[in-house]
């Protein structure tokens, strides 16, 4: 587990520093805003979504170096993907963030370099940070109007709005 720490403290601070995608996309034609009120995270998640597939992605916000590399890693993993294909690394990254601490996270083999968020589900605030990006990008693919609160939104079942 050290060396996945390590890997994970790695990735974290290269995507916090450098993040890949941030900005604005002129041309999306998805978006959805997230929110954290624990702790003031926030995000933009701008998709261009063309026939099926998800060519472009970018984000924007401010937050901990959690929630930056996540939307980092995330956008960079979404593009190229079907939408339903970016719904099931959804699925799969909420079962390896907000599974049971005490069990081993089970990585799926698509996750790829997003494994290296297996070991946030230990440490219950940042699992929040972990999941806004990825709620944000279900908002979007979703085209819900309302901005992602992850306050009411604590298991992957129930939707990321709170209604």
């Amino acid at each position: 587990m050290t060396e996945m720490r390590e890997l994970y403290q790695e990735v974290i601070l290269d995507h916090n520093q450098q993040p890949r995608n941030f900005g604005t996309l002129d041309d999306a034609n998805r978006t959805a805003e997230g929110y954290n009120p624990l702790c003031g995270d926030s995000i933009k998640l701008q998709l261009r979504v063309e026939d099926g597939i998800v060519r472009e992605a970018a984000f924007e916000g401010h937050g901990c170096a959690i929630v930056t590399a996540s939307a980092s890693l995330m956008t960079e993993a979404l593009k190229g993907k079907t939408v339903e294909e970016a719904e099931a690394l959804f699925e799969h990254m909420m079962q390896l963030l907000t599974g049971d601490p005490s069990q081993e996270a089970e990585v799926a083999p698509e996750l790829g370099k997003l494994a290296v968020f297996s070991g946030v589900r230990e440490y219950p605030l940042r699992v929040k940070c972990a999941t806004l990006a990825w709620h944000t990008m279900h908002a979007a693919l979703q085209e819900q109007a309302e901005a992602v609160r992850t306050e009411a939104d604590d298991s992957r079942d129930s939707d990321a709005s709170g209604e």
